[in-house]
């Protein structure tokens, strides 16, 4: 006997029945569902529901949470069963589906509708019958054969007759009494078995509620600890290395101020020996700056981390461009000398890339410990990744997985890397220049970003508290949140104390960079569309003119 489900379908205004014999019946907006449904409504996915028939029982094995639905006005679960009467709802999606149960005819049983088909000569002769006299004759003739026959039966016979007539109404009505109460154990039987069935369903669906709620903790749980290692391969290529030189020049005239004692390297401050073998002046006693003679520069190299976010943009530390605003002793340096600081190179290294890169400064931050600088576009290498910014501020909580890629200790870490024996080898060859150490460096493409993981352990509006761990010149260094996304920007560094470094969060430099002239990879995309569809349609407009 064939089995299946008429199903009822309301969207809108618009109402349709059909009837489904499979085994198993997908409903949805892709061409592939048996049952096909055009709608408007958007994030539905290609498959709304689907049913499976179970031991001639169809059930809900699957459904898009997206559109809310509800059967007989609850809330559908997976592996409830869908009987006769039922309606699945969906608000959202102005759509009403009604379920029939349906049996096939047996092959066995058959009715015959047809009229019955009566001879002409057997009709004639009835009519003929019906109108003549002799119809009254007939009815007494049988009247009076009745009446004979019964004086001719016996009592005993009739007496006979009426207990077996009366034997088998009794049995009749015996026979219906004991079929009625086996159907009524056969309902309360059944009844038992929905409640235990619906009991069950109940206790599988909060188990199956269970199961997707760790199914989605170890997802979680298994894209934290894979979260360093994504970062790397996915952006540890756009991590750029700052490196620059500054001097000290005179304010008044711009000449660059020397040290006046051939002796005095790097600090005019710091006590110096004399020739014939005397004590130095005491500490603080000054040898003196001057924009005359031959001594030294006061000169300073300096190095940093950055990121490239897309369009040649680079998002660093204000202190990294600027680290003179953070060193007392060239303060001091300046304030005596009538000096300013003027820097005489800025490059940046990408991992890979042997040729360094001319950085311009943009935007400093005014308050915050952010800034902006940015490349050429034109010589930006094919395939160098845009770090994406996270615009949700409530995505950063104490206890989230965070992890940072940048260059603490610059290129002391850099060399830590390599074999011993290659270490000593370079710094024999270049350990008096650090700029000579790091352009082969970067020519031997050893220069990789450090990639550590830690969490955040305190946060406000303006700082986000972590221990990931870092080092100087780990400064502008991104901090990754596990949405795998920048959700700050490293400055702080406390080597006593590893879970206080310190990064900004990510909102402060997006400002910086939206007033740079920087745009958003979204707005990017968006803005490439319109153009395209600008295009187009000027094109046939052309067309049109010809």
């Amino acid at each position: 006997m064939a089995t299946g489900i008429i199903i009822h379908i309301t969207v809108g205004s618009e109402k349709r029945t059909e009837f489904f014999s499979e085994e198993r019946i997908r409903i949805g907006s892709d061409e592939t569902c048996d049952l096909q449904i055009e709608t408007n409504v958007p994030n539905t996915g290609v498959v709304w529901l689907e049913l499976e028939n179970t031991d001639g029982v169809f059930r809900v094995i699957n459904f898009s949470p997206a559109l809310d639905f509800q059967i007989n006005d609850k809330p559908i679960r997976r592996f409830i069963a869908v009987t006769d009467g039922d309606v699945i709802r969906s608000e959202s999606a102005d759509t009403t589906f009604a379920f029939f149960a349906f049996a096939g005819r047996g092959s066995l049983i058959k009715t015959n509708r047809e009229p019955r088909h009566v001879a002409q000569f057997i009709e004639e002769a009835a009519l003929d019958a019906a109108g003549s006299p002799q119809r009254d004759e007939a009815k007494a003739f049988l009247r009076e054969f009745v009446r004979e026959l019964s004086r001719e039966i016996s009592w005993t016979s009739k007496l006979i007759a009426l207990v077996l007539a009366i034997g088998f109404i009794t049995g009749v009505l015996y026979l219906g009494y004991a079929a009625n109460e086996e159907l009524r154990k056969t309902r309360e039987q059944s009844k038992a078995q929905a409640d235990v069935i619906q009991r069950l369903e109940s206790q599988l669906g909060q188990t199956s509620d269970q199961i997707g709620s760790l199914e989605q903790t170890n997802k979680e749980l298994i894209k934290a600890q894979s979260l360093a290692q994504n970062v790397r391969v996915d952006f540890g290529s756009g991590v750029c290395l700052i490196v620059g030189v500054y001097e000290l020049v005179d304010r008044s005239n711009g000449r660059p101020l020397r040290y006046g004692n051939l002796q005095a390297q790097s600090n005019p401050y710091e006590p110096q020996p004399s020739e014939d073998g005397s004590q130095p002046p005491p500490a603080g006693v000054s040898v003196g700056l001057t924009t005359e003679g031959t001594g030294s520069k006061v000169e300073y190299d300096f190095i940093g981390t950055g990121f490239h976010v897309g369009g040649g943009y680079i998002v660093t530390n204000r202190h990294v461009l600027q680290p003179w605003t953070e060193d007392d002793l060239v303060k001091n340096m300046i304030r005596d000398y009538n000096g300013r600081a003027r820097v005489s190179r800025l490059v940046i290294y990408f991992p890979g890339y042997p040729q360094p890169f001319p950085l311009k400064v943009r935007e400093l931050g005014s308050r915050e410990d952010v800034a902006v600088g940015t490349i050429d576009p034109a010589t930006i290498p094919e395939g160098l990744p845009s770090l994406p910014l996270e615009t949700d501020t409530q995505v950063a909580t104490v206890g989230k997985t965070v992890v940072t890629m940048g260059y603490p200790s610059g290129p002391d870490r850099l060399l830590a890397m390599v074999d011993d024996e290659e270490a000593k080898s370079i710094n024999a060859r270049f350990g008096n220049s650090r700029q000579n150490l790091i352009n082969f460096l970067a020519q031997s493409k050893k220069i990789v970003p450090l990639t550590t993981q830690g969490a955040i352990t305190d946060l406000d509006t303006r700082r986000i508290v972590h221990d990931a761990k870092t080092a100087e010149g780990g400064s502008g260094a991104p901090l990754f949140g596990q949405s795998g996304k920048v959700i700050g920007v490293n400055f702080g560094v406390f080597t006593e104390n590893t879970a206080a470094n310190m990064a900004v969060p990510v909102s402060f430099a997006l400002d910086l960079l939206k007033k740079a002239g920087w745009r958003s990879p979204e707005e990017m995309e968006k803005e490439k569309q319109e153009q395209a569809t600008t295009a187009q349609a000027n094109t046939n407009s052309a067309t049109a003119k010809q």
